[in-house]
Order: structure tokens, then C-alpha cells, then sequence
């Protein structure tokens, strides 16, 4: 595993372009964001992605988020109605998934059963900076591993355990444990399918 050290607030131009090109390369990577760690890959990256869900021993309908750079790349990959996009615009960049209805532009192995996506923007900066250098999402699942209790926070713990199956480390010091809150939309309303750090409240969205 390739280990990089990156500033929390102004990570390292030449370690981001690194990083980015290493991730177009194929390669499974651990990265912050304002939630917990989150491995991630190529959104088009099938290997990668193979890994990823074996490595949380995840069923293959497990759906899986993109962690895209800000609205105007959601609205490529999902629809938004008038309800969604004013959340969206209240709550993003946040500690929030949304599940959305995925456009032609969502490769099939990544929908759920009700052909809809999980979308994130992160207000981390390293994520944010990995973004900048590409022209699509990036496919991201929390680093919870399997009998785990809560995602790994400590890099230290993240380098001993996955070594040997994760290709890069991006490391941004000790994370929050917290995951992000997920929701979904029903008639039009949102309802929190997953509690998290996110509070839907202050954005005037509820709770169902």
C-alpha cells in the first residue's frame, strides 16, 4: 500500500495529481471526507470495484454511492425534481447520500433494484481536490469492515488491516466514526433511510 500524507485543509497539489492518476490506473484507495473514511475507486473501474465489494463482503445488489464534485455533475448522473434539487442546493456540499433515480449515465451494476443511485458531495478537501482532476464521480463505500461496529477512524489501524488488499492510503489524519446520513425520496418527500451525522431539520427537509 502507497501512503500519502495529506494536509486536512490544503492537501498537497503533487500528492492529489498522484493520487488521481494512480485511481484512473485502477487502483482501490482509502480517503476522508467530512464523515467517516471511505474506500473508493473509478466510477467505470469494474476490477476495482469487484474488490471494493469483496473486501466489505457486500451482496452484489449492495448499492454503492457516487461522490461527485458538485451539483451541476449530479444532475448528469441523476434526476432531480423541483423537491430534490432545493434539498440538494440546502444541504451539498454535507454529510449526506441521496437516493436518486439514475440517469443512462450510471452503469447498470451500480443501481439498485429500483434503479436509483446513492449521490454524496463531501466538504473535504482532499475528495474535493480528487474531483477537480477528473471528469467523472468517483464510487465510494464506507470504510466499515465486515464484523466491525463502526467504520476505522485511525490510519494507523487502516494501514495494519488492509495493507495488503488496498492500493493507496490517503491520509488525512484520524477521521470522524460518524457515516453519512442517507435518504431517500418517497412522493416526494424525504425520508432518512440511514440516520447519520447529517440533520435534515435546519434545511426545513424532516423526518419521516
Amino acid at each position: 500500500m502507497r501512503r500519502f500524507y495529506l494536509h486536512p485543509d490544503n492537501p498537497q497539489p503533487r500528492l492529489l495529481a498522484q493520487a488521481a492518476e494512480a485511481i484512473a490506473g485502477g487502483a482501490l484507495a482509502i480517503c476522508p471526507t467530512d464523515c467517516s473514511y471511505v474506500l473508493l475507486c473509478g466510477l467505470t473501474d469494474k476490477a476495482a470495484m469487484e474488490r471494493l465489494r469483496t473486501l466489505r463482503q457486500l451482496a452484489q445488489d449492495h448499492p454503492l454511492s457516487l461522490l461527485c464534485r458538485d451539483l451541476k455533475q449530479v444532475s448528469t448522473y441523476a434526476t432531480l425534481g423541483t423537491t430534490e434539487h432545493r434539498l440538494l442546493r440546502a444541504t451539498l456540499p454535507g454529510p449526506y447520500t441521496y437516493l436518486l433515480p439514475a440517469t443512462r449515465e450510471v452503469p447498470k451494476r451500480l443501481q439498485d433494484r429500483r434503479r436509483t443511485v446513492g449521490i454524496r458531495i463531501s466538504t473535504h478537501p482532499v475528495p474535493q481536490g480528487l474531483l477537480a482532476l477528473r471528469e467523472e464521480p468517483l464510487l465510494c463505500s464506507t470504510l466499515q469492515l465486515p464484523g466491525d461496529a463502526f467504520p476505522l477512524t485511525d490510519p494507523e489501524d487502516m494501514a495494519e488491516r488492509l495493507g495488503k488488499l488496498v492500493d493507496l492510503l490517503l491520509d488525512g489524519g484520524h477521521a470522524d466514526f460518524h457515516v453519512s446520513t442517507v435518504v431517500a425520496f418517497e412522493d416526494g418527500l424525504p425520508r432518512v433511510v440511514r440516520p447519520g451525522k447529517g440533520d435534515l431539520a435546519p434545511a426545513g427537509g424532516g423526518h419521516r
